[in-house]
C-alpha cells in the first residue's frame, strides 16, 4: 500500500467561499473550489474543447464550463447532463489553514 502525497496549494483565506483557484500539481492543471467552506478539486480542462473550468459558473457543487455550458459535479467529476464525459476529481485536505491537493486523481468508483 502506498501513501498518497498531498501538495500544498495555498492558504484557505486565498480561496474564499464561492471562488476558485487554478493550481499546478505534478504538471497537471487543477481547479480548486471553495463551496461554503468545503474544498473540492477537479481537472481544470473541460473535455469538450479545453476551457478552464476554474473560470466557469459555480452553483453549489456544480461547475458550468464558460464556453459551452457543460456541467460537472465537483464531488466526483461526473457530467450532470449525461454519462459521456467526466473530469478527474482530486482529494483535498485542509490542515492548519493550508489547502493541499492529492498528487493523483481519485479513481472512479466501480458500480
Amino acid at each position: 500500500m502506498t501513501s498518497e502525497a498531498f501538495v500544498p496549494v495555498g492558504p484557505v483565506a486565498e480561496i474564499v467561499p464561492g471562488s476558485s483557484k487554478t493550481v499546478v500539481v505534478e504538471g497537471r492543471e487543477i481547479a480548486v473550489f471553495n463551496v461554503g467552506g468545503t474544498f473540492y478539486a477537479i481537472e481544470n480542462y473541460c473535455p469538450h474543447q479545453g476551457a478552464s473550468l476554474a473560470e466557469g459558473w459555480l452553483d453549489g457543487t456544480t461547475i458550468t464550463c464558460p464556453w459551452h455550458a457543460w456541467c460537472f459535479n465537483l464531488t466526483d467529476g461526473t457530467m450532470t447532463l449525461g454519462a459521456f464525459a467526466r473530469v478527474d476529481p482530486y482529494d483535498v485536505r485542509v490542515e492548519e489553514g493550508q489547502v493541499s491537493v492529492s498528487s493523483r486523481p481519485r479513481r472512479p468508483e466501480v458500480t
